[in-house]
């Protein structure tokens, strides 16, 4: 390779690569930072090392983590590669060695062998550990302060035999235990999924195995009190269009959705399947037990919501189907036949990556966050393909049925937004919605810090970066007091 050059229009603009480790010590600050606010703020996302040897999607770069650290009003913040073998491996070479998405028929011969996982996804912050996360790869494990890679495939002590970990595992507040699984857990397209517990010291406690009725995407799953549910979408493994050069997914509109429940104490042998329309969901807005019957909600669109994972069928990407709206799935385990569960949508408003207050992971729960579109757009600005600009953060209080939503200026891309409690025991939703602003025309970002319960109001504070950072996918944080 003689010149390094990202000409492939997919990853221009917004997309562009940042390939930029930064270091700012007391950034710039427009408003005032809450005195009670003190933590970090993680992100993670993925950022092009070098350019793709083959075509390729945008959530298949490096994975890149950065951290708006918050004290005495003062904010630094930080960001660096994420060392995988991935990244290593291409580093010494100099050159883009893997193919495309979770693809390894499409490697260079010199990785076999290494882990394909990026840590581009997710974060998440447990027994002392800071993990970065990608469903296709055990965590990878990093300094929670320098952000410097510590151990580059971490499997619990060696107890992890799943060949996979989810990007969402849900912490249970209480307890202080871990749930996660792995799907396509035993290779490529296997029917396996572990269910993998892990208590608040780290210590692996089970991991158990169950069989999905296909080999398809589980992105995020639900964990109560008494429960554990899977939805498999018709986002099926596709290995002869791997083995012809393209992406590990299609999106198989024959295929139904199947909603998994078993208990949470149990072997998974109580496993029961229950079936459903084609629908597209992949991530849990929150979720609880009432006695037998199990309800959660999610993002969910009607069709395939990923335009860069063809259609099976060769139909082009449908915008309008794949809008996402707050559903809540439901299901009654006292009746021992029925075959499906029951759909309600629950508000009007389009958008992706809901989110809740975390400490509510395993618990009932009345208040959820997602990244929506404006509805004052007209509809061909909102769902412009491939992957429209959001500049909407809305708030739901399900106790209510009410909305409230902050709204950025028309030429910002919000990201994935996170919520801070104001305290270790404040009431849920009590606190400080934050996250991160691209500025396209300023080719910078900011970090927004909002009153959750007061978003029209708009930022407390901005936090001002002097350039751009590089996109997100989701984010995490960690209280000071809990370090």
């Amino acid at each position: 390779m003689t010149g390094v050059r990202f000409t492939d229009p997919m990853f221009q603009g917004r997309f562009a690569p940042v390939r930029t480790e930064m270091n700012v010590v007391d950034c710039e600050v427009e408003g005032t930072i809450p005195a009670d606010l003190a933590g970090s703020f993680y992100r993670v996302g993925p950022d092009w090392q070098y350019p793709p040897r083959l075509p390729n999607i945008p959530f298949d770069g490096e994975g890149h983590a950065g951290m708006f650290r918050i004290e005495n009003g003062h904010v630094d913040y930080k960001s660096r590669f994420i060392r995988t073998q991935r990244y290593k491996a291409q580093a010494a070479a100099r050159e883009s060695l893997f193919g495309t998405y979770r693809n390894p028929y499409t490697d260079d011969p010199r990785v076999k062998g290494l882990s394909r996982g990026t840590a581009n996804t997710a974060l998440v912050y447990h027994h002392g550990k800071l993990m970065a996360l990608k469903e296709d790869s055990p965590p990878v494990v990093l300094d929670p302060d320098s952000l410097e890679t510590l151990d580059d495939y971490y499997t619990f002590g060696g107890k992890l035999t799943s060949l996979t970990y989810t990007a969402h595992p849900k912490l249970d507040h209480e307890t202080g235990e871990m749930i996660g699984f792995g799907y396509e857990a035993r290779g490529e397209a296997s029917r396996d999924v572990a269910v993998v517990f892990v208590d608040k010291n780290g210590r692996l406690t089970r991991e158990l195995y169950i069989q999905a009725p296909y080999a398809g995407m589980i992105h995020d799953f639900a964990v109560t009190r008494k429960h554990i549910a899977f939805l498999v979408v018709p986002m099926a493994t596709d290995v002869p269009a791997m083995k012809q050069g393209r992406v590990h997914f299609s999106w198989n509109s024959s295929l139904p959705t199947w909603l998994g429940v078993m208990r949470r104490d149990g072997d998974g042998s109580d496993l029961r399947w229950f079936k459903g329309p084609e629908r597209c969901a992949t991530h849990t807005m929150g979720c609880f037990s009432d006695g037998d019957r199990v309800y959660i909600d999610m993002d969910m669109g009607l069709k395939n919501q990923f335009p860069f994972f063809p259609n099976s069928d060769g139909s082009p990407f449908d915008a309008i189907g794949a809008q996402g709206r707050v559903t809540r799935l439901s299901v009654d385990l006292a009746q021992a036949s029925r075959p499906g569960y029951d759909m309600e949508v629950l508000y009007p408003n389009s958008g992706v990556l809901s989110r809740q207050d975390d400490r509510y992971h395993t618990h009932p729960y009345s208040v959820g966050f997602m990244l929506c579109f404006d509805p004052t757009r007209p509809v061909d600005q909102r769902l412009a393909a491939p992957m429209p600009p959001m500049n909407c953060w809305t708030r739901f209080d399900h106790a209510t049925k009410r909305t409230q939503s902050y709204f950025a200026a028309p030429q910002s891309a919000l990201q994935e937004c996170c919520f801070v409690p104001r305290s270790a025991g404040a009431a849920e939703g009590d606190g400080y919605l934050i996250g991160v602003a691209q500025q396209p025309l300023e080719n910078r970002s900011d970090l927004l810090i909002l009153d959750a319960q007061r978003l029209a109001d708009g930022p407390l504070a901005t936090v001002r970066l002097p350039i751009r950072t590089f996109g997100q996918i989701h984010g995490w944080w960690v209280p000071a007091y809990a370090r």
